[in-house]
């Protein structure tokens, strides 16, 4: 098995609408939604690099910022 690594790239409004869902994933039951333990360390992992990337995870507008990210990823209908 290879020790190679995956790289993913993402617009700073996805890397904010990731690290809250994983932040509310990670606040669940995790056995409830994900049926394999072995999924558990990736999410972890994706979670805390999100949290070391996003700087305004603890600005006081941290909720419009988010929202305003959502809208701007939602597709136009």
């Amino acid at each position: 098995m290879s020790d190679s690594q995956v790289t993913i790239k993402l617009t700073s409004d996805e890397a904010l609408v990731l690290s809250h869902w994983l932040e509310k994933l990670q606040m669940t039951d995790l056995s409830r939604v994900v049926d394999d333990p072995a999924l558990w360390a990736p999410i972890h992992r994706i979670a805390g690099t999100l949290d070391k990337a996003l700087p305004g995870l603890f600005a006081s507008d941290y909720h419009e910022r988010l929202e305003a990210a959502r809208q701007r990823l939602r597709p136009e209908d």
